[in-house]
């Protein structure tokens, strides 16, 4: 059986906030955000390994929807074997600035409330609004 095509998301919304937690729905977009961000230019291994948990299937997906958010940008390469490479657009840096005060909360949280965090710390507040 096909998969059939998402709708595109354009609302109605409530609010801004609705807007923007629906390009960001899903578990590990904003993660995937932050690791762009970080790092630049990645390729989908380096993603993977980045976003530690999340399975092939769903970074593929993330990614497509990203894209079509306008928020990734997706090369490919016309190499043997094919190269294909991730980076933010202008309006995923703008998204990713946005969550810079989110990620100042998470890290306030963290702290307060002494979790325990993956890989030993970073990708908060600081991290994100780079």
């Amino acid at each position: 059986m096909a998969a059939r095509a998402k709708a595109p998301r354009v609302g109605p919304y409530l609010c801004g906030i609705d807007a923007a937690f629906d390009v960001l729905s899903g578990k590990w977009k904003a993660l995937i955000l932050w690791e762009l961000h970080a790092h630049g230019v990645r390729r989908f291994a380096e993603l993977r390994r980045g976003v530690p948990g999340v399975s092939e299937k769903m970074l593929t997906q993330h990614l497509r929807e990203m894209e079509e958010d306008a928020l990734v940008h997706r090369e490919v390469y016309a190499e043997v074997p094919p190269r294909v490479e991730y980076s933010l657009t202008e309006h995923g840096h703008t998204l990713n600035e946005a969550l810079g005060a989110l990620g100042a909360w998470g890290e306030e949280r963290i702290r307060r409330e002494g979790c325990e965090v993956v890989g030993g710390g970073g990708g908060g507040g600081e991290a994100v609004a780079r």
